[in-house]
């Protein structure tokens, strides 16, 4: 939305993601977001059957704790577990355990974005619609459906999930997008969850508000409209900003905006109704009595000193620091999302001086363009991810004091790469059968740039006349005659000289 607008759109974001654990919320089932077949991780506690007790999984509690730790939020001393009630097929107890009132974590902060608390709850089982119903859920069709039925699976019923509630400060889609993917990196870096949009392991709902500027002065927000089942942050995008100039249209004709729940169409790229919002009210929170209330303070290894070990440089801490050493912000963006790329030009500096600006530089060149080329390509070629760079800091850093020093040129240092990594040698070893090694010899490269000169009348004569790019040129065919292995200094003087 422009800035001249006279309309301000507000957004909150509510994002939940699925604990990375062994077992699930409140039993001993198996935790695995990547079994597809339907029903085999369940048991009589997550199936609901009558007279089962539920146990709190003692880590998906840590995973949360930590996170509050990250974004600076109040842990709770005292916290308890509610009854959300509410039927729908994929709830098989009639009620969810969640949080209501006292949450495990309260406050914090985000990538600029306040939060409102954090509270950890139990997933629900996937409902899986067929076509002919013409409903979908956030899951994809497994295929086991009949037409016009639905089906549940009960594998995701019970499995931790933890629910982020921002404030509603956000102004924008972009900034929505951009204060989801933090979320994404953050939890990844804690291993609190993989949160893999596509298998629905971190779940994003936006609410959003639009209101006139006069009144927003005054702190009166719009008329909240939640958008549910956003399956990818373009998605989530997509539909909040589709949700804001709705709405600022609607106003501007005079309507007024109906609170409600609304989803996404991907093929129309509207949103469309759903149903009514509901309140806190309607769900009817009370303490479930068979959990016990907790003080953490009293729990060995949950207290904040204890959660903090082990946290380790924050995403946001890491991306401050290549900052100040003058990485470029796109090389910074990938050493901060690709934890691989990260530690293997942290290995590589590790030898430099922050003064070394020039090594910091051509390094961070090297990786964020031509070693991940190499290593996307190997990924795909062995049809799976590569763990380990497969080049030694060492090697890498070898490759690099050749290039600075002026014995190799950028040209044979790509290739010089690529080689050390297949041939698995010494680069200065591999540079010299090769013939990767610049060359100064006067003679041989006198007779290089005659024969180019000779062969390239009218390139000549463009210079001559003062086009720049034609001497360029004329290096460019002088070093592809000599592989590369040629100082383009020397040759840019020769070519000068000879050329008069």
């Amino acid at each position: 939305m422009e800035e001249t607008s006279e309309y301000v759109p507000t957004i909150g974001l509510e994002i939940h993601a699925e604990l990375k654990t062994k077992t699930k919320m409140f039993c001993n089932s198996k935790n695995d977001p990547d079994e597809t077949r339907p029903n085999v991780n369940v048991c009589p506690v997550c199936l609901a059957h009558p007279g089962t007790l539920p146990v709190v999984n003692r880590e998906a509690v840590k995973h949360v704790l930590r996170v509050g730790v990250a974004i600076k939020g109040k842990l709770a001393d005292y916290t308890e577990f509610d009854r959300k009630n509410y039927f729908y097929p994929d709830l098989p107890k009639g009620y969810q355990i969640s949080q209501y009132e006292f949450p495990l974590i309260s406050g914090g902060e985000l990538g600029g974005v306040a939060i409102t608390r954090v509270h950890l709850e139990e997933d629900t089982a996937s409902s899986i619609h067929d076509e002919a119903t013409g409903l979908r859920h956030a899951e994809a069709d497994s295929g086991l459906a009949e037409a016009g039925t639905t089906t549940i699976d009960y594998n995701r019923s019970g499995v931790p999930l933890m629910e982020l509630v921002t404030e509603p400060t956000i102004h924008s889609a972009e900034e929505a997008g951009k204060f989801a993917r933090e979320l994404q990196l953050l939890l990844r870096h804690l291993g609190a969850s993989n949160a893999n949009m596509e298998k629905g392991e971190m779940r994003v709902e936006a609410n959003v508000s639009v209101s006139k500027k006069t009144n927003n002065k005054n702190n009166i927000l719009g008329t909240k409209v939640e958008i549910k089942n956003l399956n990818s942050f373009r998605t989530m995008e997509r539909a909040v900003a589709y949700e804001i100039e709705r709405q600022r249209t609607a106003l501007e004709n005079g309507e007024t905006i109906v609170q409600e729940t609304r989803g996404w169409d991907e093929n129309k790229q509207s949103t469309f109704s759903q149903r009514i919002k509901e309140g806190s009210a309607d769900y009817r929170y009370f303490p479930d009595p068979d959990i016990p209330p907790f003080r953490l303070s009293e729990i060995p290894g949950l207290g904040e000193d204890a959660l903090r070990q082990g946290i380790g440089e924050l995403p946001s801490e890491r991306r401050a620091r290549y900052v100040s050493i003058g990485v470029k912000l796109d090389d910074v963006d990938l050493y901060v999302r690709d934890m691989r790329f990260g530690n293997f030009f942290d290995a590589v500096v590790a030898t430099y001086q922050k003064s070394q600006t020039k090594e910091i530089s051509l390094a961070s060149n090297y990786v964020a363009n031509d070693l991940i080329k190499i290593v996307r390509d190997m990924e795909e070629r062995e049809t799976q991810p590569i763990d380990e760079i497969p080049i030694s800091s060492l090697n890498f850093n070898k490759i690099i004091a050749l290039l600075i020093n002026g014995k190799i040129s950028s040209r044979s240092a790509k290739d010089l790469l690529l080689a050390v990594i297949s041939e698995k040698k010494d680069p200065e070893q591999l540079a010299k059968e090769k013939g990767l090694f610049q060359t100064e010899d006067a003679g041989a490269l006198d007779e290089v740039v005659g024969k180019i000169i000779a062969d390239n009348p009218g390139v000549v004569a463009d210079f001559r006349a003062g086009k720049a790019a034609a001497l360029e040129y004329l290096v460019g065919q002088g070093m592809k005659e000599l592989r590369g292995a040629a100082n383009p200094t020397i040759l840019r003087d020769l070519f000068r000289k000879k050329i008069g």
